[in-house]
This record gives structure tokens, sequence and C-alpha cells, in this order.
């Protein structure tokens, strides 16, 4: 399926999601929730596998999502939405409904949504000082997702809205590279 087809349907499921976090006032824990799988899929090349895999069942999938829910504690809407999701055959858009739900939020509150990737992970105090910088940097509040990408070698690729600051070890080298092949 095209990658605008998939942003077009996880667009979509988000926007469902949000009103209905929004008419309970869950705004927040969904979020959280969301949060926290949105961690879980960095972290698990199973779960990655389970939303992906066209091979599963739809009640493979939302057994295994429902189980998924459980474990981690997630509100009743959230577990709701992701069987849902797997009963749809959806749940391959689920990065998308993160991304696009974790908007919508940020946008209502007013605030910029940054996305920092780092060589290694960063610190609690590493973090705050990111966030701190951010917010000088393009006043206001400032949501920030840090991952962690290690073929950055290090340095951070920090993205704020069509803004972007690369300044990763592994970009410098390539610069560096590209310079080389013209010098001789």
């Amino acid at each position: 399926m095209p990658s605008e087809t998939i942003g077009v349907i996880a667009d979509r499921y988000a926007a469902a999601l949000f009103d209905l976090a929004d008419s309970s006032s869950n705004l927040d824990q969904v979020a959280g929730d969301l949060k926290t799988l949105q961690a879980m899929l960095r972290e698990s090349a199973d779960l990655r596998r389970l939303v992906d895999s066209p091979v599963l069942s739809r009640t493979e999938q939302g057994r295994a999502i429902a189980a998924v829910a459980s474990a981690a504690g997630f509100t009743e809407l959230t577990t709701k939405f992701l069987g849902l999701a797997a009963k749809n055959r959806r749940l391959f858009t689920l990065s998308g409904v993160i991304h696009a739900y974790l908007g919508r939020l940020a946008a209502r509150r007013g605030e910029k949504s940054a996305t920092v990737a780092s060589a290694v992970a960063l610190s609690p105090a590493q973090q705050d000082a990111l966030v701190s910088a951010l917010k000088t940097a393009f006043g206001g509040n400032v949501a920030v997702d840090v991952k962690v990408d290690p073929s950055l070698l290090g340095g951070l690729v920090v993205q704020v809205g069509s803004r972007m600051v690369d300044s990763s070890l592994k970009t410098k080298l390539q610069h560096l590279k590209l310079a080389m092949k013209g010098v001789g």
C-alpha cells in the first residue's frame, strides 16, 4: 500500500481516537498509552512483526494486541481502539496513528512537535536541557520525541516542523568524504 494511503488511513484513525478521547476527557491518558506503545514498537522487533504481519489472522492479531494492551495497563479506550484496528487489519498504521494523534494534541495545546534522534540514549538531565534549548529557540512549549539511532555515531538530528538541524557525526563524515573526492 502506498505510504500516502497509509498516511490518510492513519490520520483518519488518529482523528477518530482523538475525538473519542476528547469527548471522554482522556486525551492525556491516551497520549500516555500511545507514547508507551511507540516506545514498545521501537524496542521490540516481535511487536513490530505482529503489527506488520499480513500472515496473522485478525483474531490472532486481536488477541496478541489485547494481551500487549493489558500487560501495559492501557486505558479501556486505547485497548478498544487497538482491538478495532486489529479487527479492521489496520495495525500496520499504528506508527502513523501515534504520530498524528500526538501532533493533534500538541496543536491543541499550542505546542510545537520536535523529533530528536541521538546516537545514544540521553540522560534525563540532557533531555531537560534539550527541551529548554528548544523552548528558547522556538518560543513556547515544545513536545519532544527522543529516539536512539546508533547509525548517527554521535551528535543529534533535531526536526521541528519543516526545519531540521543535523549535527550528527555520520553527516559530518559524509560531507568530509564528499569534500575529499573533490581534492586530488
